[in-house]
């Protein structure tokens, strides 16, 4: 796969790198881990095996061999040489096709998944991209023109296309698992909420944050009012992890995302629970964010859903790629 145009910050990525925080690596990985295992899950792949994740505007990229894909997440117009596929399907590519992305649909991070996966280095037995270290992924950076990343053989491709550009297979994930509450974001009570004074605990639940420009793989700042403390002595350095929301010194709020620090000195106010990791993940800013608190047993309870469906889905897509591919000979 060649990079024939680069794009605002796409790299490659897996579930993360787990196991160094103790030694200030951060486990990175991608942003909207349910979105990526469900590129994987569609061709058939393991759900941790290297993606592209890309923002808008995304790279353009052409295909030197034929492949299987799919492409899940943010919906950003994808085109096969000028004709629309969709997402959330497995795609069969012929080679020198142009995959290319026109226009946010909807969300903020798509990814490709290709069968048999990218080929890059482990570093810590993670191919993700760690941008601060320089290591990890395809060259430690994000993807620039003339880029060629290599990736698995699907021997059967060829065949089934003959002259054909691309094939959509006629199945689709369904990205909704039974989290009916789009618009909020569920966080437990973090380590320093008793700080907050009641009236800015009613405000942290009552008010929608907007998340603003200065917003990153790193962190979510959010344009609020600032909440006031009871408190305000400092604490010593504790562990932070995807999620955390933090109180800054002037009380605006910022939320830890994929590429947090490994510890912080703020206030951990709350901390997003997992499943909804891959909502943030799809927010850019100008988007508003609702939190709401949970308790530990609803989040748990969504969480077997979440995996649930993850493994509804492994099968069923098994299942009919291994159909389709017998129906071939």
């Amino acid at each position: 796969m060649k990079i024939i145009k680069a794009g605002i910050q796409d790299t490659v990525q897996d579930l993360g790198r787990y196991g160094y925080q103790h030694l200030g690596i951060n486990p990175g990985g991608v942003m909207d881990r349910f979105s990526a295992a469900m590129a994987n899950l569609l061709i058939g792949n393991n759900i941790n095996k290297a993606v592209i994740e890309l923002h808008f505007p995304a790279s353009v990229f052409m295909f030197q061999k034929p492949a299987l894909i799919a492409i899940s997440g943010a919906d950003f117009a994808p085109t096969i040489n000028g004709e629309n596929i969709p997402i959330n399907h497995p795609v069969l590519i012929n080679k020198n096709s142009i995959l290319q992305f026109h226009k946010i649909v909807k969300g903020a991070r798509a990814y490709i998944a290709v069968g048999g996966g990218f080929n890059v280095p482990a570093w810590l037995h993670s191919a993700s991209t760690h941008l601060k270290a320089k290591t990890g992924g395809y060259h430690g950076s994000a993807l620039q023109k003339e880029d060629e990343i290599q990736y698995g053989n699907v021997d059967v491709v060829s065949s089934i296309l003959g002259e054909k550009e691309f094939f959509v297979l006629p199945w689709k994930a369904d990205d909704k698992w039974g989290d009916k509450k789009d618009g909020e974001i569920l966080v437990l009570p973090g380590n320093e909420w008793s700080r907050l004074t009641e009236a800015a605990k009613e405000s942290f639940t009552m008010t929608s944050f907007v998340i603003t420009n200065q917003s990153d793989r790193m962190g979510y700042r959010l344009n609020n009012l600032p909440l006031p403390v009871i408190t305000r002595e400092e604490i010593i350095s504790s562990g932070v992890s995807f999620g955390t929301v933090q109180l800054l010194p002037d009380g605006k709020l910022i939320v830890l995302m994929a590429d947090h620090q490994t510890t912080g000195g703020y206030p951990r106010i709350a901390h997003v629970i997992s499943v909804h990791h891959s909502k943030l993940a799809q927010m850019k800013a100008g988007d508003k964010i609702h939190f709401l608190l949970t308790d530990q047993q609803t989040a748990e309870n969504l969480f077997i859903k979440q995996q649930q469906h993850l493994q509804h889905l492994r099968n069923a897509c098994k299942f009919r790629l291994e159909e389709f591919l017998c129906a071939q000979h």
